[in-house]
């Protein structure tokens, strides 16, 4: 599906193509390629290139068309990922400026949104990419918020019980880190080509100060929560790890404490004469004298912590 949108102060959007527009195509279907490659002219590579889900940031150029991967973050479908990163091209060629994405995702319409609200005008194509950048930054921003809350809510559900789902979690959400912290690089190298490759003027140096800002927040914020995972998981190990020696202790004390009755009992039962075995009270001796010594043991173990 596409769209075009005008570049100038208030971005509206159009019914169909002009020269120099936006045109954003997301979930591109046979039609779509078929327009960006036949109509537009667009190198078939870079379409491929952005389908690969394991595409890396980076930009490029060939004859008029310049060619920049940036890395978005947005919730996952996949089982077993809350968050993931996808690729998101940005192809500029002196027709048009063009979009393209395969997942759908909400940093599109919150971008045009900003820029609608603030009417802001597009000055050039690298300003243009400067400022999804910057979007990128903000929505890596607000998913480390939801994550450090999932974290959170995960450590307080596991100081009341250890559970695998509870484990699994906190897993899973390191693995949703890694991906954003090598994006945010990514897309920082990226910022860096940009400004070093741009004549003076095509883009704002505060802006571009400001994008810088942003990236280097979300990298460091990634870096703190992930820190904090790890120092959770080696936490919960070692928890893991006592709880498991203290139910040892008291299945050992437990099994002595029953070891003493079962102990006397054998001898008694033994097919010999033993001690008071003529008694007419000695049942009721045995049974006093081994729950006795059974209650001193438990005492002595209760008194060394092993119940």
């Amino acid at each position: 599906m596409r769209t075009y949108l005008s570049l100038e102060a208030g971005m509206s959007q159009l019914d169909e193509f002009t020269p120099k527009c936006w045109v954003n195509v997301e979930f591109p279907d046979d039609d779509d390629l078929s327009f960006l490659t036949e109509e537009l002219g667009v190198p078939s590579e870079f379409l491929s290139d952005i389908a690969d889900v394991d595409e890396r940031p980076r930009t490029e150029r060939e004859d008029d068309w310049q060619f920049t991967v940036l890395r978005i973050p947005l919730e996952s479908n996949i089982q077993g990922l809350p968050y993931m990163t996808v690729p998101f091209g940005i192809i500029t060629g002196p027709l048009a400026t063009i979009t393209v994405c395969y997942r759908r995702s909400q940093l599109l319409p919150d971008f045009i949104s900003h820029i609608r609200r603030k009417n802001i005008s597009i000055a050039s194509q690298p300003d243009f990419i400067t400022r999804i950048i910057y979007s990128s930054a903000v929505w890596f921003l607000k998913y480390l918020k939801l994550i450090y809350l999932e974290v959170t809510r995960a450590e307080k559900e596991l100081e009341e019980s250890v559970r695998n789902e509870d484990l699994m979690r906190i897993m899973r959400l390191q693995k949703a880190l890694v991906y954003f912290s090598t994006s945010i690089r990514g897309n920082e190298a990226v910022l860096g080509r940009l400004r070093t490759a741009t004549r003076v003027g095509d883009i704002d140096p505060d802006l571009v100060e400001d994008v810088g800002i942003e990236l280097r927040q979300a990298y460091n914020t990634t870096n703190i929560y992930t820190d904090i995972c790890n120092s959770t998981m080696d936490a919960l190990g070692s928890i893991i790890s006592n709880n498991v020696n203290t139910i040892m202790k008291r299945m050992t004390s437990f099994q002595i404490v029953l070891t003493i009755p079962t102990m006397i009992a054998s001898f008694y039962g033994m097919n010999v004469d033993v001690l008071i075995g003529h008694w007419r009270f000695s049942f009721v001796f045995i049974i006093l004298v081994s729950l006795l010594l059974s209650a001193t043991a438990f005492v002595l173990f209760r008194r060394i912590k092993w119940f």
